[in-house]
């Protein structure tokens, strides 16, 4: 219950900040759908005798939409600090949709290939906006759970595109599972329109602060920090902002991160059955291991969430790391029990999917609301290199044959480095970062209030 003065009646909330949680919840299962459902459908492309695809470029085109997604996540959420959550949300889920119809009846691969690059500009586009949207309609306490919980969307869509294409791909063809891709259009996009609001961190920075503070009423909110005597004018660059001092150093440490991140993620859900096969594992017990990797991420993300909520992200993000370095280099091994390296596989799942999202959070708790996004955008589009490192270089890695300690601890490096990453991102703020965001934001930033 809300503490109020004997004079003040009982305040109540007329939206839920739940609501929009949920929105972003249903906008990022729609990466994940991505993700998987290209795997999938790999099989029916390399089958399809009028394209007469080579493996070679049946994953080269897999890689054009994480190229797109590079690009999208840096100048969407650039964008997005300018032009407002609320329209990039709708105008990126909107694109995405209808780019999946067009890959989805491409008549060439040449097409099929620019579509799925184009699809990932817009795709890039959701998972910034939709994490710093989740950071500003939640309490200070719950923050990185939030974003962890919204997260899990990822998870439940790759999880959903796996059971599609279990049950219709036979009968729907690699084109019936892309079509799919289509369904936000129809089914999210309506909704967004109707309940999803605009960020009160955005309209406060360009200085509508009186429908800020409505929106702060209507959800029940944390209030705005004071606005120091300025003149009201629009805010301006925000990526000279970010590249300048010692937010520098940050940007370029949590882009490290994200690297790191993005390279155990699509590595490991990328190769780890492979690798398990390799040590003489069977399929069915490889792809159960994949399975545990998943189970992982989400149960480890959830518990470690609260604890950055507790105890700030920087900690526990890299023991996150850590912890999935250490399971890899266990597993490497090759001398523990079946049921010892179950337990090793939910570990690595936690630090890699899981780190990843820690990351996120971090980022999103470390910035101003005036540059939250495009800071978000661009960790999440320089962590796509990671992504193309790790697909590419796992290939070349299982080529190899270096054996089994160094196919499960080569991946470790990864990790190592992101704990490096994260732990000597600057402390923020200090007196120099505090003024630039100050000066760029116009939202004094409080230091009391966020564990870093």
């Amino acid at each position: 219950m809300a503490f109020q003065s004997p004079a003040s009646p009982p305040v109540r909330h007329r939206k839920s900040a739940a609501a929009v949680i949920f929105l972003c919840f249903l906008a990022i299962v729609f990466d994940g759908y991505d993700l998987v459902v290209y795997g999938a459908i790999v099989p029916k492309l390399l089958a399809y005798e009028p394209w007469g695809l080579t493996p070679v470029q049946t994953g080269a085109i897999g890689s054009y939409a994480l190229a797109g997604m590079f690009m999208g996540a840096i100048l969407i959420g650039y964008l997005t600090d300018i032009v407002g959550r609320r329209k990039v949300m709708m105008v990126s889920i909107a694109s995405f949709s209808v780019l999946m119809l067009l890959t989805a009846w491409a008549p060439t691969p040449e097409l099929f290939g620019l579509f799925r690059f184009l699809s990932g500009l817009g795709l890039g586009g959701v998972i910034p906006t939709a994490i710093a949207l989740t950071v500003e309609f939640s309490k200070s306490n719950r923050r990185n759970f939030n974003n962890a919980l919204m997260f899990s969307g990822y998870a439940v869509g790759g999880i959903l595109a796996a059971l599609l294409a279990l049950a219709f791909l036979p009968a729907l063809g690699f084109r019936g599972m892309l079509a799919l891709g289509g369904v936000p259009l129809i089914a999210v996009v309506p909704l967004l329109f109707k309940f999803l609001p605009e960020s009160p961190a955005f309209l406060a920075a360009k200085g509508d602060r009186l429908q800020a503070e409505r929106i702060i009423s209507e959800y029940g909110l944390e209030p705005l920090p004071e606005v120091p005597a300025q003149d009201d004018v629009l805010v301006h660059g925000r990526f000279r902002t970010l590249l300048t001092g010692r937010l520098l150093t940050a940007m370029i440490l949590f882009s490290l991160a994200g690297v790191c991140g993005q390279t155990l993620v699509y590595g490991l859900n990328t190769w780890l059955p492979q690798l398990m096969v390799i040590a003489k594992y069977s399929l069915a017990s490889s792809l159960t291991f994949l399975l545990t990797v998943n189970i992982g991420a989400v149960v480890g993300v959830l518990v470690s969430s609260r604890l950055a909520d507790r105890f700030g992200p920087r900690p526990v993000t890299a023991t996150a790391f850590a912890s999935s370095g250490l399971a890899l280099v266990l597993m490497g091994t090759g001398v523990m029990p079946l049921p010892v390296m179950y337990l090793l596989v939910a570990v690595v799942g936690f630090g890699s999917v899981g780190a990843q999202i820690l990351v996120n959070g971090f980022v999103a708790t470390y910035f101003s609301g005036a540059t939250r996004a495009t800071a978000l955008g661009i960790t999440l589009g320089v962590g796509r290199i990671g992504a193309v490192l790790a697909i590419s270089g796992g290939g070349v890695l299982v080529a190899a044959s270096l054996g089994n300690f160094i196919n499960f601890s080569i991946w470790a490096i990864a990790a190592a480095i992101g704990v490096v990453a994260v732990l000597t991102v600057p402390r923020f703020p200090d007196n120099e970062s505090m003024r630039t965001a100050s000066a760029t934001s116009q939202l004094p930033v409080s230091v009391s209030t966020v564990k870093h």
